[in-house]
């Protein structure tokens, strides 16, 4: 049976309840998906599985889609083991009463399935039983699959990656992409009303007060160049020192004087020569006669 086929065969037997029958996909991964109404979950599953043109007797996989205002769609896949063809069977449940009517008694299989289902997004399965945590901690508070959740971590923590997810190899001049999980600054958490807001909400998703406007300096024209501070916008230097306030140094001659040279030798001190005269030394001394080497007279 093509995918049409299937689809029309399961509004004919669900008659005269209101079915829409459509093809999602293309080619190969093409598939009969049809919409029921909540009350007619079970007998569609049921119709699917026991008929024996459609012969949908492997339960694939159930699990759910969050439309924000206008609920839940709870989504399962059938399979037929015999006649190789598919079907989406779907389901919207509102989100006050996120409510359907399980499915274990007649696919056993589907036990897992509800379960995680109804703790990711909170929707109910009437009939279950054992609607207990698969996955998460006895302890944990909300249901991480819905689109309202916080992940409280990743707004305590920046994303250790080097990019946000979604940003380019080449990006860095747009404004970074939230993290998954973290709503709009405003959206969510305690944000106090400010004073004279009237009409605003309080608590949850209350008003937010507006951030003060910076004022930026004007740019400059292109090819215009900033005026350079005056003498009296310019910061002080240090103060020079006045010459009544620095150290005497030597005093200089007048020009053409020459320095006045070293003092007159005394008494018993040789003298300096003066150009052309020769050096004068200390008297010579005639060696002293030997005794016995006396000349004669004669």
């Amino acid at each position: 049976m093509t995918p049409e086929e299937v689809g029309q065969r399961l509004v004919a037997l669900l008659a005269p309840v209101e079915v829409t029958a459509s093809v999602s996909g293309g080619q190969a991964y093409a598939r009969a998906t049809v919409d029921v109404p909540p009350a007619s979950w079970r007998d569609a599953v049921r119709a699917a599985r026991d008929d024996a043109q459609l012969g949908l007797d492997f339960f694939d996989w159930l699990s759910a889609v969050d439309e924000l205002a206008e609920g839940f769609d709870v989504v399962a896949h059938l399979w037929s083991t015999r006649h190789r063809h598919g079907l989406l069977l779907r389901t919207r449940v509102p989100r006050e009463a996120p409510v359907v009517a399980s499915v274990v008694d007649l696919f056993a299989g589907a036990g897992w399935h509800e379960r995680e289902t109804h703790e990711m997004f909170g929707i109910g399965f009437d009939g279950h039983g054992e609607l207990r945590p698969l996955l998460l901690p006895p302890e944990f508070e909300g249901h991480p699959l819905r689109k309202e959740f916080v992940l409280a971590s990743r707004v305590a923590k920046p994303w250790p990656g080097a990019k946000e997810p979604g940003e380019s190899e080449a990006g860095g001049g747009r404004r970074p992409i939230r993290p998954p999980g973290v709503p709009a600054p405003g959206e969510w958490g305690m944000t106090p009303t400010p004073a004279g807001a009237a009409g605003v909400g309080e608590g949850q998703r209350g008003g937010t007060p507006a951030r003060p406007a910076r004022e930026r300096p004007p740019r400059p024209a292109p090819g215009e160049r900033p005026a350079r501070p005056t003498t009296a916008e310019r910061p002080a230097g240090p103060t020079r020192s006045t010459s009544a306030e620095r150290p005497a140094g030597p005093a200089r001659g007048t020009p053409g004087e020459r320095p006045a040279g070293p003092a007159p030798a005394g008494p018993g001190t040789p003298g300096r020569p003066t150009p052309g005269e020769p050096p004068t030394g200390p008297p010579r001394q005639e060696p002293a006669a030997k005794p016995g080497t006396e000349e004669s007279d004669g």
